[in-house]
């Protein structure tokens, strides 16, 4: 089976360092955390946490912040975000 997913108004904000976001915070600096940012090319410092319905997930440079439906907020890498949204006019 196919399905598509029902056109629904989200509201977003892009995300590049601390204080972009009221709802990221820093990510701890531990082995977990350091091996990420060395996955993903980023410094640990500048690595973001936002909780979410599913618990916390990382934060990197250029990730969109999502609000959904019901107020729950969840990250979005960029290329995905260009795939499935497109900006309307307010």
């Amino acid at each position: 089976m196919k399905f598509r997913k029902k056109p629904v108004v989200i509201d977003a904000t892009q995300w590049f360092k601390h204080g972009d976001h009221p709802d990221v915070y820093p990510a701890t600096t531990g082995n977990t955390e350091t091996w990420y940012a060395d996955v993903v090319g980023v410094k640990c410092k500048d690595l973001g946490m936002i909780d979410t319905l599913e618990g916390s997930h990382y934060v990197i440079p250029g990730d969109w912040i999502i609000t959904g439906v019901k107020g729950e907020q969840y990250p979005c890498k960029p290329d995905i975000f260009e795939m499935t949204y497109e900006r309307i006019e307010e």
